[in-house]
């Protein structure tokens, strides 16, 4: 009798054990397909200019940043139309559509307009531009200042169709348009200061 209960502790023993092995390996191959499907950012700077003159430049967001993005295009001696509200009607011979990407409050409310607004006309001016074959830039250039729930609104609809995206280092410090840059697999360069926007922007321009 009691090499009987002693067989049957030993072999209830191992098949403890072997259902541990085999939980750990469950678990292991979980984590290994979860590390499989993970998506790796990469990103590579603009290789050659894509961009050509008529140039319509417009804001997303209504903030102050579509007024230093003209003066960087016009110092760089590319002619440059400004239209901070513009629509699909201002397209007509355009070739490239610039995005001034950051919101403001105070911007929005001097346009007359809400967020919900503005994404609408944005929506329908970079699909428009999209069809038209229109060569379109995003640009942020506010760092940290143009992020947060109102700006971040605005972020991923000119990052979708874009063709090329220039940003400032301090306003990707958590790596969401870094992210929409290798999900959309458009070229992005990222830059130490907003003056140094200017020569990649520059660059981009055939």
């Amino acid at each position: 009798m009691k090499r009987k209960a002693i067989n049957k502790k030993i072999t209830l023993y191992f098949l403890i054990m072997l259902f541990g092995m085999l939980l750990m390996a469950c678990g292991s191959d979980t984590k290994n397909e979860t590390q499989d499907t993970t998506e790796a950012v990469v990103i590579e700077g603009l290789k050659e200019p894509i961009a050509e003159q008529p140039v319509l430049l417009t804001s997303v967001g209504q903030s102050a940043d579509v007024e230093m993005v003209k003066t960087m295009l016009t110092k760089s001696d590319i002619g440059v139309t400004m239209n901070a509200t513009a629509t699909e009607a201002d397209l007509t011979d355009i070739k490239t559509l610039v995005l001034a990407v950051g919101g403001s409050s105070k911007g929005l409310g001097a346009a007359g307009i809400d967020a919900d607004q503005e994404l609408e006309r944005v929506s329908a001016l970079i699909d428009a531009a999209d069809e038209a074959g229109i060569t379109i830039i995003a640009v942020h250039i506010g760092g940290e200042a143009r992020r947060g729930e109102l700006s971040d609104k605005f972020i991923e609809p000119s990052f979708a169709k874009a063709d090329y995206a220039i940003v400032v280092a301090a306003g990707d410090k958590d790596g969401l348009m870094s992210g929409l840059a290798s999900k959309s697999k458009i070229p992005m360069d990222i830059v130490d200061t907003m003056s140094d926007v200017m020569t990649p922007l520059k660059a981009a321009f055939k």
